[in-house]
């Protein structure tokens, strides 16, 4: 399909721009669809979706592996010398109807592992990038469409963000979901806020989102309340004085030159207010472990949520990341460490949503590349396809599981590709849908947002109350 003038116009801009919000420096070039604007949105209570994404792929058969039958048999025989013992297993107890009883997590998982227990976190099994739903002898024969560039870090990364294997330009699925929900909010802030750096998740048609660092907002040098302000006032009078006309309203020309001026003042507001939301010291006594990179994220998260009065919010969406997880060799001195890492930093999290109040209204959920190979190469695994993920918050169904766990079996799997890979039994469409209808997405939206939602069974999963 050719590419409109106004498209290419938006997507050039936001290159330009790192991704900086640009439509109200193109006027009445607002790329909301229609029937957003039909259909505003209004809540009088509070949610946030925290997306949690681990880069490299992570390897979901050793995170959740079972500890007894024949699937433990199955299980060893994939995984040889990798295998997790099944004693160090931390024992998963589902609620009754709730899944198998003789799955547990990876010994580095404790915390995790006393969330699912307790309710308050559910596994979403077999999850992957999908077209339509494929078997085994479908992928085999290539009868059935699949993703492009199975397999490739970048594709399939882009492709869990997007919700959109079909689209390689489209926006994110959260960033659409903000499109859809910004007008719900009073701040000026934009909903959606990374931790994480630039992402493809984030990246909607009118609202984009407001990166920032563990330790607070960023300020530019040039501005007035920049860590060098003393520029402004001192040697460089002169040079202050043409920042200033640089992005003073009405004196740029150029639609770039409007459009980036536009972006720097919106930033130079933005961080004015959060940094002042900010001010406050946190209202929780949780502690967050420390030497922990996404431990660290989340904390701000927390922050930020504790400020959501003070910015006038009713829905946010945010976005942190990990990385490590391409665990081609030495898995087994790499993983521990890495799943560790995330166990720790999703249990202090939960504990600060709990101290703030708001922990039916925030709900966190693991993405990745893709799951890794069920076979083993040498010390580690290859990429995959399918894998499973975590979702916790108050309102959760938890202590269950979700979808379908594969087959684990070396020989005859018919769930595998044929080469390793599992095929995935549930579209990231389903899982990615449920949490937008939770958060408040109406049918119309959801079908706005996900128009491929419809080739599978089961839009709505379940795991949401």
């Amino acid at each position: 399909m050719p590419t409109s003038r106004r498209d290419f116009l938006r997507k050039s801009l936001c290159a330009a721009l790192g991704g900086a919000s640009v439509y109200s420096a193109l006027g009445g070039l607002r790329l909301i669809s229609a029937a957003a604007a039909q259909r505003p949105y209004v809540f009088g209570d509070y949610k946030a979706l925290v997306c949690v994404f681990l880069f490299g792929g992570n390897d979901s058969f050793n995170t959740l592996a079972p500890v007894s039958g024949t699937e433990r048999t199955d299980y060893v025989a994939s995984r040889g010398g990798i295998a997790v013992p099944a004693g160090e297993l931390h024992a998963l107890t589902p609620a009754a109807g709730g899944g198998p009883a003789n799955y547990g997590l990876h010994p580095a998982m404790s915390e995790l592992a006393a969330l699912f227990n307790a309710g308050k976190a559910a596994v979403v099994a077999n999850v992957g990038g999908l077209l339509y739903p494929v078997t085994q002898a479908e992928y085999q024969a290539g009868t059935v469409p699949v993703p492009p560039q199975l397999f490739s870090h970048s594709d399939q990364s882009v492709q869990w963000q997007t919700s959109r294997p079909d689209d390689a330009s489209a926006n994110g699925w959260g960033g659409r979901v903000a499109d859809l929900l910004q007008s719900s909010n009073s701040g000026q802030v934009p909903m959606s806020v990374s931790l994480g750096g630039n992402n493809p998740f984030q990246r909607g048609a009118v609202v984009q989102p407001y990166a920032m660092g563990t330790q607070g907002v960023e300020r530019l040098s040039y501005s007035d309340d920049g860590p060098d302000a003393w520029f402004l006032e001192g040697d460089n009078a002169a040079g202050a004085a043409a920042w200033d006309a640089l992005i003073e309203p009405g004196t740029q020309a150029h639609l770039l030159e409007r459009a980036y001026a536009g972006s720097v003042r919106r930033s130079i507001d933005n961080y004015r207010i959060i940094a002042d939301a900010l001010g406050e010291p946190p209202t929780w006594t949780t502690p967050f472990p420390a030497d922990n990179e996404l431990a660290a994220q989340l904390q701000m998260v927390a922050r930020l949520i504790g400020a959501r009065s003070a910015l006038g919010m009713h829905r946010q969406v945010f976005y942190v990341s990990v990385g490590g997880y391409d665990t081609h060799a030495a898995q087994l001195n790499d993983h521990p460490y890495l799943l560790g890492q995330l166990s720790q930093a999703l249990h202090a999290f939960h504990a600060a949503t709990v101290q703030l109040g708001v922990e039916g209204g925030v709900t966190t959920f693991t993405a990745s590349d893709f799951g890794r190979s069920l076979g083993v190469n040498a010390d580690g695994t290859d990429h995959g396809w399918g894998g499973h993920h975590f979702v916790l918050g108050g309102e959760v169904r938890g202590q269950r599981f979700y979808g379908t766990l594969p087959s684990l079996a070396p020989n005859g799997n018919p769930d595998d590709t044929g080469f390793g890979q599992i095929i995935p039994t549930t579209a990231v469409d389903q899982y990615s849908a449920t949490l937008a209808r939770w958060f408040g997405i109406d049918a119309g939206g959801i079908t706005d947002i996900f128009p491929n939602l419809g080739r599978f069974s089961g839009a709505d999963l379940g795991f949401m109350s």
